[in-house]
């Protein structure tokens, strides 16, 4: 909590005022980047399922790449509040998986698939998580060559599931 307070250019006494330990300071950052990020998916207007899906990743993608500290805080960082897999999912705890397994149950219902909509929803979001992380190392020659390839092998994802023909 020093170093924090050192960083934000507080005292640590003032960070405590907010914040009862490291722990709390932690859950709340993920929290507001969780917001952040739910926001972004409550504006996808896409009304079938399946293009809702694509403009998912679509929003990931520029979630991760354009608002990066956002990102680590809802994705990457370890907080004791953070919803686990696959009760916190399964109730719906996640707005943004749960609006995803909506649109997933409404596919199914058209005859595709067996996998539940939660194992959907963790394979999409996995699949999102390693395709940047493999990007932030270094490993595209380009963002225009990682995005393509990004949003290639997410309609890939989405068509197993779906039934659904690849863009």
């Amino acid at each position: 909590m020093r170093r924090i307070a050192g960083v934000v250019g507080v005292t640590p006494m003032a960070i405590y005022k907010h914040y009862a330990d490291k722990d709390a300071l932690l859950n709340a950052l993920m929290l507001d980047s969780f917001a952040v990020w739910e926001t972004r998916v409550e504006q996808i207007a896409e009304q079938d399922p399946v293009a809702w899906l694509r403009q998912l990743g679509e929003r990931f993608l520029d979630f991760a790449l354009n608002d990066p500290r956002h990102y680590e805080a809802a994705f990457l960082l370890k907080a004791s509040k953070a919803r686990q897999y696959p009760g916190d999912f399964a109730e719906g705890k996640s707005p943004a998986a749960r609006m995803a397994q909506e649109r997933i149950e409404l596919v199914r219902r058209r005859g595709a698939g067996a996998a539940s909509s939660t194992d959907i929803v963790l394979a999409l979001g996995a699949l999102c998580q390693g395709l940047v992380s493999i990007y932030r190392a270094g490993r595209f020659t380009s963002e225009d060559d990682f995005r393509a390839a990004f949003r290639r092998t997410i309609d890939h994802c989405i068509a197993s599931y779906t039934a659904e023909p690849s863009r």
